[in-house]
């Protein structure tokens, strides 16, 4: 009896699913959360690289010699008397690489003039190289900062894509590349906010004492501190009000346990500040209301004196094509939405909206968004109008909303298709619109502002003296024998291969190379400022040959023929 042999049957694995959108966000969720400090520490790595890619690229800012004068000042005289209008943290912090270089004072009267004979005693590069690097780790403090805000109101996803957001920013990166004060005062008001956070969930005289810390280190930064932070504190107390999260009489039971570590938050800034003053005493003023009067770190109290002053008498500002001396109530409702990337703007939107729509289940992410408002709400009083520096601690809440939004989103792809699409997008977008920005992140405007951004805004927006560097450059590509400009920044244009530089006029152009500053020819109207306004400015009848850098135009006249 023959046995039919049968052929074994072979497995066959099984077909491989292909990989559905909403399951690869989800996957890029758990990677966020898995690996969230170790992206939040490549961000701000990132970051600093592409900071530090810029250094060779740009020439001083008008406000960086100033500054760091100030600096050096405090370092190498143990003074601090050239400008008291800016606290000496961030200053000193600008001044520290020069004066480790070997670089000291040289005792001129003016700030510009100080900061010019630091910058030019050697090498120009790498003075201002070392003077930039001391921005960085209030960089990194704002990064941290917005880690812990954002995961302590979310989650490790969150914390990560908050850092991610922030340390993407043109804005943020722009500034944390300038030896000016913008960063440090950011860095700080955002640590502030955290620590008193924690501060009020569990009291204790270590958190009290960090808190106080962290408020000195931001008053010593910049004193639009004494402004934003009063302004968030009460914001975020009244958010809480209204959201329920807690009620007067809950409020009150917490007064009574943060009594005594207010108490010890508040001797411990007092103590900071008057320590970074060297501990000086004397008379704030010899008139005016502050007639006579002897206060511990009186540079502190001449520097509050001088920004009241300065607010009051205002500052020549530009906007939408108009001149202030006062400034505009609505200049940071326009100015914000022009210098941040519109995917950043859609993003914040939708985390603000999620937030509305939720507050009263979580309420306490709603803190971000007060954050920032209450700081933008304070700066629409200012009469000192002259770039979305001003306001750049918004960025901090900012960041945090926007990455509400995305990590949202992405845990709830399959039933919000088209959001999770919209918000993919986005994020997309914007690491488009980071990327090229580079390395004009001073400069940087969305597409609301057209191909002509001078129309809408100048100074620190656009035009801060970044570009003398490239068109020293430029010039000597063209062989320029000449060249007529009113620059912006005080700057030894021979050292930057300048050819003999002369003064140009409202009226006309010289015959030949041309070249004009666009903050000289918007806000101060090529020195004519208020004076003849009948004159119709030559550039605005001139098309300009080229474009150098942001900044600046370029313009070739012709000889007249002989």
């Amino acid at each position: 009896m023959s046995r039919r042999r049968t052929r074994p049957e072979i497995a066959t694995a099984p077909k491989r699913q292909p990989l559905r959108f909403p399951d690869l966000l989800l996957r890029v969720s758990a990677f966020l959360e898995k690996f969230s400090t170790r992206i939040a520490i490549a961000c701000v790595l990132l970051a600093s690289l592409r900071i530090a890619a810029t250094y060779p690229v740009f020439s001083h800012t008008i406000d960086e010699p100033s500054h760091i004068a100030c600096g050096m000042e405090w370092l190498d005289k143990h003074t601090f008397n050239l400008e008291p209008k800016h606290p000496p943290l961030a200053r000193v912090a600008g001044a520290l690489g020069p004066y480790l270089m070997g670089r000291r004072s040289h005792g001129l009267s003016g700030t510009y003039q100080e900061g010019d004979e630091i910058l030019y005693s050697g090498d120009y590069q790498s003075c201002l190289t070392a003077a930039r690097v001391g921005m960085l780790p209030f960089l990194w403090i704002a990064a941290a900062a917005v880690y812990l805000f954002a995961l302590k109101l979310g989650g490790r996803a969150e914390a990560a894509a908050a850092t991610l957001f922030f340390t993407l920013l043109p804005p943020v990166l722009a500034h944390a590349g300038v030896a000016t004060t913008d960063m440090g005062v950011t860095a700080f008001i955002g640590a502030a906010f955290v620590a008193g956070l924690f501060l009020v969930e569990k009291p204790s005289l270590a958190r009290a004492g960090a808190f106080g810390a962290m408020l000195a280190l931001a008053l010593l930064s910049k004193l639009s501190a004494l402004a934003f932070l009063p302004a968030v504190g009460a914001g975020a107390l009244a958010w809480c009000l209204f959201s329920r999260t807690t009620n007067l009489r809950d409020l009150w039971t917490l007064s009574k346990r943060l009594a005594l570590p207010v108490c010890v938050a508040a001797a411990v800034t007092c103590v900071l500040i008057w320590a970074a003053y060297r501990f000086s005493f004397g008379p704030v003023s010899s008139s005016g209301l502050w007639r006579g009067l002897r206060l511990p770190a009186p540079e502190f109290f001449r520097g509050i004196r001088a920004l009241i002053a300065h607010n009051n008498a205002g500052h020549p500002s530009y906007l939408l094509g108009e001149r202030s001396q006062t400034g505009f109530w609505y200049y940071y409702l326009v100015v914000l939405p022009i210098k941040t990337p519109i995917p950043f703007l859609i993003l914040t939107a939708l985390g603000a909206v999620g937030i509305w729509t939720r507050r009263r289940l979580e309420p306490r992410r709603g803190l971000p968004l007060v954050f920032s408002l209450a700081i933008l709400a304070v700066a629409m009083f200012s009469r000192i109008n002259i770039g979305v520096r001003h306001i750049l601690p918004v960025y901090f809440g900012f960041s945090v909303l926007a990455a509400f939004a995305t990590i949202g989103c992405m845990r709830h792809s399959a039933g919000r298709r088209w959001g999770a699409a919209i918000v993919a997008t986005c994020v997309l977008w914007f690491l488009a619109c980071s990327a090229l920005a580079h390395p004009d992140y001073l400069a940087y405007c969305n597409a609301l502002a057209g191909d002509h951004p001078e129309e809408v805004l100048a100074d620190s927006d656009l035009d801060w003296g970044q570009d003398i560097l490239r068109l020293g450059k430029r010039l000597q590509e063209l062989d320029a024998p000449e060249l007529t400009f009113n620059p912006f920044t005080i700057a030894r244009y021979d050292r930057h291969g300048f050819p003999p530089v002369k003064p140009g006029s409202a009226v006309r152009p010289s015959p030949g190379w041309n070249a004009v500053s666009i903050t000289v020819w918007k806000v101060a109207r090529l020195g004519l400022y208020e004076k003849h306004p009948e004159i119709r400015l030559w550039p605005d009848l001139v098309r300009p040959t080229e474009r150098v850098g942001h900044s600046i135009l370029l313009y070739y006249v012709p000889y007249p023929a002989h």
